[in-house]
């Protein structure tokens, strides 16, 4: 870039007061920092497209490359499987083949949801005892419960 000192900057200072003069010296010094304004923006523009553009180039190498590497592996594995089944079916030549279908399972009995009432008490205790010694073995609503428990009129 230019060489800009101090002493060659006031003289162009100088130079420009004497030719423009002093009354359009300051519009002019505005016009010019403005023009210089524009002109880095637009320089730093065309860098930052150069750099983008240089990046993508990158991405682009960088991307055939993964593919590239991706088609290998492919290929790498597709080879091994086909080895593998190969293999295999050498190995299972030899060997009689019955059935592919699973043995039987043995029967079980058929799931029964156990029904369990927390209001109930269900154990190992018979059911002649329960109803002989008055334990509950159904629950019973408010208005049935009001009902058998409401004392006898006389009369």
């Amino acid at each position: 870039m230019i060489d800009l000192g101090i002493s060659k900057m006031a003289l162009i200072g100088a130079v420009a007061l004497i030719v423009i003069g002093p009354e359009k010296l300051p519009r002019v010094a505005r016009t010019v920092g403005t023009l210089l304004g524009k002109a880095q923006r637009y320089v730093a523009d065309v860098k930052a497209e150069v750099n983008r553009s240089m990046e993508l180039d990158e991405l682009k190498k960088m991307k055939d490359s993964v593919e590239g590497a991706a088609r290998e592996v492919e290929n790498s594995i597709q080879t091994t499987t086909s080895d593998f089944e190969q293999s295999w079916a050498e190995a299972t030549s030899g060997l009689e083949s019955t059935s592919l279908e699973p043995p039987p399972l043995p029967d079980h009995p058929e799931y029964k949801h156990p029904r369990k009432n927390w209001r109930l008490k269900r154990g190992a205790t018979p059911l002649w005892y329960k109803a002989r010694h008055g334990v509950r073995t159904r629950a019973l609503s408010g208005a049935a419960r009001v009902a058998r428990y409401r004392p006898q009129r006389l009369g």
